[in-house]
């Protein structure tokens, strides 16, 4: 699943993650993209010592043999962290799926957690860029979704897309205990607080208004999500 930052991407690995069949994976190229990149990121250190920096050998566990014997792997992917130094080749043995959002939601959720960053930090154009290459290779648009789409019917979205994607639908995707998981990235003390009170999808709220330095960046971005919307998987 590609995304964002700032988009249900963590409920939606939380809806994954409480199938039976399906083991997940919390942005396995984070601490590659740390290291390549220098950025500063919240718990940067934290991230780099707990997890795999290097891609090559991250791609072999997205693609090797599924972890704990499950049928199902889900990886959580955010695609600003797949910088061109960063092969996509692997890509071709995953059935990809995007998670989309509009800008202005994303905007204003991201600059709560990070005053100062860049437009290829919110990852739009990244994910055209990865989800025109998946269409070229399957010669039709891969399944897209929207983040307000799912908290508004959860249960239409994620059975179109298990239906796109090949797989049964759940219920029990469509709630989930509290807490914490092994599975979350050591990141998750600076960015889950708000998904790891949840027990299912909320309701979509009206996002916060965005701040008027914003809102070049906004329209800069909003060509990428249109595009992509275009191809959302009808319910």
């Amino acid at each position: 699943m590609w995304s964002g930052p700032r988009n249900i991407s963590t409920a939606m690995m939380r809806a994954f993650e409480n199938r039976s069949d399906t083991a997940v994976i919390d942005e396995p190229f984070y601490a590659a993209y740390l290291k390549l990149t220098g950025i500063d990121h919240p718990l940067r250190d934290a991230v780099l010592a707990v997890h795999e920096s290097d891609w090559r050998t991250v791609v072999g566990t997205l693609t090797g043999t599924l972890p704990r014997g499950r049928a199902v792997f889900y990886q959580k992917h955010m695609t600003h962290h797949m910088l061109p130094e960063i092969g996509r080749s692997w890509m071709a043995a995953c059935r990809n799926a995007f998670l989309v959002r509009a800008p202005e939601a994303v905007l204003a959720s991201y600059s709560a957690k990070r005053g100062e960053f860049l437009p290829a930090d919110i990852g739009f154009a990244s994910q055209r860029e990865l989800f025109e290459r998946e269409a070229d290779r399957l010669g039709r648009a891969p399944p897209v979704i929207d983040a307000d789409d799912v908290l508004r019917d959860p249960r239409g979205v994620l059975g179109a897309l298990c239906a796109a994607l090949g797989i049964a639908f759940s219920d029990r995707m469509l709630s989930w205990p509290a807490g914490r998981r092994l599975s979350d990235g050591a990141w998750a003390p600076a960015w889950y607080d708000t998904v790891e009170r949840s027990t299912g999808f909320a309701s979509p709220q009206p996002a916060r208004p965005l701040e008027a330095r914003l809102k070049p960046l906004s329209d800069a971005v909003r060509p990428h999500y249109d595009y992509l919307a275009k191809h959302k998987l009808v319910v």
